[in-house]
């Protein structure tokens, strides 16, 4: 069987096994890189070259960092701020995305969502507010805030990556130049017309594991607190003045886990639990996909057909919808960071194929891929509110639909403008 045909069959597997989730998402991705090797489509080098990957080491490295802020209590100090300065339910709402959106930016977005949702149900529980009321808006705040920065959110990473081998990349904040804009009217949307479609009733899982207090973290001596921000903040300094310094991100990112360790903000068996390796496995697998699929040229078959059905002379926006709309309708039926992991070789097979800008191609399949907020399945922030928010299906349907037509409005004005599909 040619080795384009049989890498497209591992394609489709992916997409309906990442849908379905019969099996863990990592798992699948492995079974797709494993099963290249044994079918000879790539050789074993060629299929865990992903696992070497600069940006697994920069993923190891920032899980540490910002896992250092949950492990200190850190994280919950700076969620529960939200208590002091919101007096009514609305206002309550509108703080809670602010916080979630911006340690989302700077931190994992599902690290963030985590560690803020036993916050807001003790939030919930002081002020008598229905914990159904602010736990969907912090769960579309971290899928919103993900793309404030380059390190929000694994799928910008995967993008960065995809870029890199192309001699291009994106900026330590490029991801915001679209994602603040989306962040800033979702809060608006949620203040004056969002907070309507949210329910109004707590149907709490009983079997949830989230309860009404918050974690004590008093036994943390202060100063592992504030030098975990501090080491956090010269992080991403480092990372911003990249080119300055001359230290990649992924160096830079491991000096300040080293430094964490080395100084006893943390333990070595923290820094280890604080690693996700889901999503290390989930991105050297899939990369393997990628791989296979520019390699054999089964990307530029899909590209092919994309392009035949949009017409060989079609509009550059056109095009932007395409790409945008398919990230954007897949995210939502599958995990974000799987759909992103798929979409991201075939959107630069369809970038070369039309010679277009591959940033612009990739910089539409990221944003639209982010757009994971109108079912519980899209991110895992949306999965982890479930139960103690008490929600239906339909409750996503209705507080996340409407939200998906706002960031796609902004989203396909700001991009032809930023990011032209031909510059």
């Amino acid at each position: 069987m040619d080795s384009a045909v049989i890498t497209l069959l591992f394609l489709a597997f992916a997409i309906v096994m990442f849908v379905m989730e019969k099996i863990p998402i990592a798992l699948t991705s492995m079974i797709v890189c494993i099963g290249l090797v044994l079918t000879r489509v790539l050789g074993p080098e060629e299929a865990f070259y992903g696992f070497v990957d600069t940006n697994v080491i920069l993923f190891v490295a920032m899980f540490i960092v910002g896992g250092a802020l949950f492990e200190t209590g850190m994280a919950n100090r700076i969620g529960g701020l939200v208590c002091k300065f919101a007096k009514t339910e609305r206002q309550l709402i509108v703080a809670i995305m602010v916080i979630t959106g911006m340690m989302s930016g700077l931190l994992s977005n599902t690290g963030s969502a985590a560690v803020l949702i036993p916050v807001v149900v003790g939030i919930a529980s002081k002020t008598g507010y229905s914990r159904s009321r602010l736990l969907l808006p912090l769960a579309l705040a971290a899928a919103m805030g993900g793309n404030l920065s380059l390190i929000g959110a694994p799928g910008n990473l995967i993008a960065q990556s995809a870029l890199q081998d192309a001699g291009l990349s994106f900026g330590f904040f490029e991801f915001g130049y679209i994602g603040l804009p989306i962040l800033i009217c979702g809060i608006f949307f949620y203040s004056f017309i969002g907070y309507r479609f949210l329910p109004n009733e707590t149907r709490t899982d009983e079997n949830s594991t989230f309860s009404a207090e918050d974690d004590n973290f008093s036994y943390v001596p202060k100063w592992k607190q504030t030098l975990s921000l501090i080491i956090l903040i010269m992080t991403i300094l480092g990372m911003i003045f990249e080119n300055q310094i001359g230290i990649p991100l992924y160096i830079t990112g491991c000096v300040g886990a080293i430094f964490l360790i080395l100084f006893g903000v943390i333990t070595e068996k923290q820094a280890y639990k604080a690693i996700d390796m889901q999503t290390i496995f989930l991105f050297g697998g899939t990369l393997a996909l990628a791989n296979a699929l520019e390699t054999t040229g089964a990307g530029n078959l899909i590209a092919d057909t994309v392009i035949g059905l949009l017409g060989q002379n079609a509009s550059p926006f056109a095009l932007l919808i395409a790409v945008f709309l398919l990230a954007a309708i897949l995210t939502n039926f599958m995990s974000n960071t799987a759909a992103t992991a798929l979409l991201v070789p075939i959107s630069l097979s369809i970038a070369t194929e039309m010679g277009a800008d591959p940033r612009a191609v990739l910089m539409a399949t990221v944003i639209g891929g982010s757009c994971a907020y109108a079912t519980p399945i899209g991110m895992p922030a949306n999965a982890m509110v479930l139960s103690p928010g008490g929600y239906r299906f339909i409750d996503y349907i209705k507080a996340g639909l409407p939200l998906m037509i706002v960031s796609t409005i902004i989203a396909l004005v700001l991009l032809p403008i930023l990011f032209p599909f031909y510059s």
